[in-house]
């Protein structure tokens, strides 16, 4: 008896079936390194049109996280892709250093009274030690760079490029020294940026005080009444500490406000909270008079508490929906209440200011001096009791600010501190906010919603306050007069010196600087500060310093990248701090794109945490599903939005990747013995489905290319995936196993679809090299044909031929015998579940069809009996159609299956009348004895 399976062209590849991408990942990681693929990638750019993605930084602390997972992918994706496009696209990755998270940790470690100079050496021994262990972790998720010279703000040259773009800043007219309200930690001893707050409950007692009217005239005339009571006017507040540092009442000028008479006094409120108010007081009272707020401006009323009135200043933001309509006005803690003091002619030098920087009053403040301010709250309370000014008092619970490293409440403080002006008229003659709003509508934003969210910060905003007071940060390196408080008049130039100092040994060069080394003779005059700048300008500044000049990322672009890319809470980050850098030193943006991604959420959509213990670590998904999973899930997901991640949904991208693993191992399987140097088949001599199926794949290069210009990246995964299982898997691949297995080894039947699998399987490959980065190297190494040494050492497939225009056989023809043959399927899948027949070759189908499909299939002949995968398949017209005939899902068919009484063939497992009519052969088909013995069959179409 003949074995006929050696005679079939059975599939073999090394390329295994299983990933086991935790084992495999590593040896590819082994490779690029031994191989240097990175410089190579750099070499082979050369010339190309440059595209440059700015890394944002990540901060040197703590292991990476499963978002800063999604965003180094997603930029990984963007650098890779835009390689195999043909650019020049170098990734230099970053890592943000100074700060107080680094400074807060060493003190946890090491002690609160370390010398200044030993806290800052502790500080970049700690972030050094991180960013090993991050950047271990980033290249171990298949993240390419240059990771051997990436740049750190802690690096001195970087940190002299920090004050360096200070002093164009200076230069410009945008830097300048005031007083104002900013958010204090008393933990920190410090400003915080409003990247710094976040908002918990918090207990607050809420107080309603009086303050008695001294301008009784006045305050008559404006109601138009007699008064022969005193005058109480009510404030609400939650903030008692604040009441000795009171110097104005805020009243609304349109607001209607009520004099109400309940006994022993009048008490003057917004006429709307009239009944509120009194219903909390406990008490009962009559209106006797009405005016609005315009007419009691500049009426004087007794602090409760010191000899010195507090007059009424008029201000729109006061409310009206809760409270009492009147707001206490302490301008040294209110944003609003400071610069509405100022409009009125208050000088900064007379704004008081009790409260000290570890938040404990000034000894000298009567009653409460020494006192830590939230202690003082009950203190205050009793007195504004004991004076008869309190007429109400409550716990209330409510959502405040507090910092994010200490977790303990904030609070605005007037201090004197650095700021960027945002409105200050420069030589140019526009504004800073001018220049970033301008900036903002050249710049394309990626969710589109962007845009306004930015503009709107940038609109709103108030001057950025850049000085902080630490020890683990760039200095601002000024000299202030000690008379006058001025900057030294060479301030700009004694920057440069400073940063030349700093290029030499760091920041610790301005802090060991004695002011007579570079004043000489005028070091008497000056005193040299110790603020040190928001790590904010820190990273906003790197466009300035990093991609300008000889740094590897440098180039003829000068300092603006093509594209920034971090999470959405940037806008009032890095995104924020960059632009107003850029616009203050270059005029522009330093970026031409902005990318916006979401923040990661569990399958339910709450937030990560530990104590949930939802929280997905990308360490533990390398070693148990691979990178590629971690990758394949956020190329998967939209992350214009927030993006939901859990083991259940990493399954089930891992079960996406098996099938997209698999198509791979069947291309190559089937392209054994291939030499794609002498095999392959001309497009014009290869069958009709096989340019059809090289077309398909050319059509989806095109949007597969289009979708990563666009960075929608859950497009490419939706178009290869469905590619995959569609396509190829459910209809092309299915129909040309019969071909490729039973036809001769270097007959044209079988070399048009090996050309055809082997042009899908080089377009394949580089598709998913941005996402599926180990297994596109995996599948690289098992192709067919001389090749270099790493797919990423190439651009996209250009050897996908298109059908000609016109063709018979076209795309609109295949998806109709696709949607036939899917009908079919579902019948033969009955029939198999009723035991009707056994595999599908068992069966013979005949079709009834329109005059349409009619004619559209008996295009194929006798072969669509391998595009149905059937013994038989024949076509009737719709109208001989019997009874029992099946309706199907395309109109204008039905079908009928009924199992084969013909013998089966040994070899190809169809069932055909002719098998054993050759004697030397009694158990094979006549095909499979042309394809063994004789020229072999031919085929036209399928």
């Amino acid at each position: 008896m003949t074995d006929y399976k050696t005679t079939l062209n059975l599939p073999e590849t090394e390329f295994p079936m299983r990933g086991g991408l935790p084992n495999r990942e590593p040896q590819t990681l082994a490779q690029w390194d031994s191989i240097g693929l990175y410089q190579k990638m750099r070499e082979q750019g050369n010339g190309r049109p440059l595209f440059v993605l700015h890394d944002g930084p990540p901060y040197a602390n703590g292991d990476i996280h499963i978002g800063h997972a999604v965003n180094k992918v997603i930029k990984d994706i963007i650098v890779r892709s835009k390689t195999l496009s043909g650019f020049d696209a170098p990734y230099v990755p970053g890592w943000d250093c100074h700060g107080l998270p680094i400074e807060h940790r060493v003190e946890v470690k090491h002690g609160k009274n370390l010398p200044a100079d030993k806290v800052r050496e502790l500080c970049r021994e700690y972030a050094a030690e991180q960013i090993e262990g991050q950047k271990a972790d980033f290249i171990r998720l298949g993240v390419l760079g240059d990771w051997d010279n990436p740049y750190k703000t802690m690096e001195f040259a970087n940190e002299a490029g920090i004050v360096r773009a200070l002093a164009k800043m200076v230069e410009g007219g945008f830097v300048f020294q005031g007083l104002k309200p900013v958010n204090w930690c008393f933990d920190c001893g410090s400003a915080l940026a409003e990247a710094e707050v976040e908002y918990q409950d918090k207990k607050s007692d809420a107080i309603d005080v009086g303050f008695t009217c001294v301008d009784t005239d006045k305050l008559a005339a404006a109601f138009g009444v007699e008064l022969s009571k005193p005058v109480q006017i009510v404030i609400w507040t939650t903030t008692p500490w604040t009441i000795p540092g009171n110097q104005a009442l805020n009243i609304h000028p349109e607001a209607i406000y009520a004099l109400v008479d309940v006994g022993d006094r009048l008490l003057l409120l917004a006429e709307t909270l009239v009944e509120g108010s009194l219903q909390r007081y406990g008490l009962e009272g009559e209106i006797i008079a009405r005016t609005t707020g315009d007419k009691l401006e500049l009426i004087n009323f007794q602090h409760p508490l010191y000899e010195r009135y507090s007059p009424v200043y008029l201000a729109d933001y006061v409310e009206l929906d809760a409270g009492t309509g009147i707001v206490h006005s302490a301008p040294a803690y209110g944003e609003d209440d400071f610069y509405t003091c100022l409009k009125y002619g208050m000088h900064q030098d007379d704004i008081l200011r009790p409260v000290q920087s570890n938040g404990v009053f000034e000894p000298a403040l009567e009653h409460f001096g020494g006192q830590f301010i939230w202690k003082a709250n009950a203190n205050i309370v009793a007195k504004l009791d004991e004076v008869g000014a309190l007429l109400k008092h409550e716990t209330i619970q409510h959502s405040y600010m507090h910092c994010w490293r200490h977790k303990t409440p904030l609070v605005y403080r007037a201090t004197a501190q650095w700021f960027v002006g945002m409105d200050k008229q420069v030589a140019a003659g526009d504004t800073l906010r001018e220049r970033a709003l301008n900036a903002i509508e050249q710049t394309v934003f990626t969710p589109a919603w962007g845009q306004a969210r930015l503009h709107n910060m940038i609109a709103g905003r108030p001057d950025w306050c850049i000085s902080r007071q630490r020890n683990w940060g760039v200095p601002l390196p000024f000299f202030l007069h000690k008379v006058t408080g001025e900057l030294h008049p060479r301030t700009v130039e004694l920057i440069e010196q400073v940063a030349q100092r700093i290029e030499q040994s760091g920041i610790e060069a301005w802090f060991k600087l004695e002011p007579a080394e570079l004043l000489g003779d005028e070091a008497a005059d000056y005193e040299k500060i110790s603020d040190t700048l928001d790590v904010w300008f820190d990273s906003g500044t790197t466009h300035s310093h990093v991609l300008r000049g000889s740094h590897p990322q440098g180039h003829e672009q000068g300092p603006r990248a093509d594209l920034y890319l971090e999470g959405s809470d940037q806008h009032r980050g890095w995104f924020h701090s960059s632009l107003l850098t850029g616009c203050a030193i270059d005029g522009h943006a330093p970026y031409r794109g902005l990318l916006t991604h979401g923040f990661t959420v569990d399958e339910k959509g709450r937030k990560m945490s530990k104590s949930v213990g939802n929280v997905i670590a990308p360490q533990e998904v390398t070693n148990s599903l691979g990178a590629d999973i971690l990758r394949l899930w956020v190329s998967s997901a939209d992350y214009s939005g927030e993006m939901s991640v859990s083991k259940t949904i990493l399954q089930r991208s891992a079960d996406a990747y098996r099938r997209i693993r698999n198509t791979a191992r069947f291309l190559l399987a089937n392209l054994n013995g291939f030499d794609p140097a002498k095999d392959q088949v001309a497009a014009e001599d290869m069958l009709a489905l096989d340019r059809w199926a090289v077309d398909a794949a050319a059509r989806l290069q095109d949007e597969i290319h289009a979708s990563y210009e666009e960075y929608r990246f859950h497009n490419v995964y939706q178009k290869v995936h469905n590619f995959c299982v569609q396509e190829l898997g459910g209809f092309y691949l299915d129909i040309i196993k019969d071909r490729q297995y039973t036809t001769g080894t270097d007959s044209l039947a079988r070399r048009s679809c090996q050309t055809a699998m082997y042009q899908i399987a080089e377009a394949l490959v580089r598709w998913i090299a941005p996402v599926l980065s180990f297994t596109a190297e995996e599948i690289w190494q098992h192709l067919p044909g001389e090749r270099n040494e790493s797919v990423m050492l190439n651009t996209w497939y250009q050897g996908l031929s298109r059908l000609p225009a016109g063709a018979e056989l076209d795309n609109s023809y295949w998806q109709q015998v696709m949607a036939v043959k899917d009908a079919v399927n579902k019948e033969l899948e009955n029939q198999r579940n009723a035991k009707a027949i056994g595999g599908n070759l068992q069966a013979e189908v005949t079709l009834y069809a329109n005059e349409q499909l009619v004619q559209l299939l008996g295009q194929l002949g006798d072969e669509l009996r391998f595009v149905t995968i059937t013994s038989t398949a024949a076509v009737q017209p719709l109208a001989s159609a019997p009874d029992n005939a099946v309706d199907t899902e395309v109109e204008g068919l039905r079908l009928s299956v009924v199992k084969s009484a013909e013998p089966k063939c040994e070899r190809c497992w169809h069932h055909r009348a002719d098998v054993g009519s050759n004697p030397a052969h009694p158990a094979i088909c006549v095909r499979c004895v042309d394809n063994i013995e004789g020229k072999g069959e031919v085929r036209h179409y399928a």
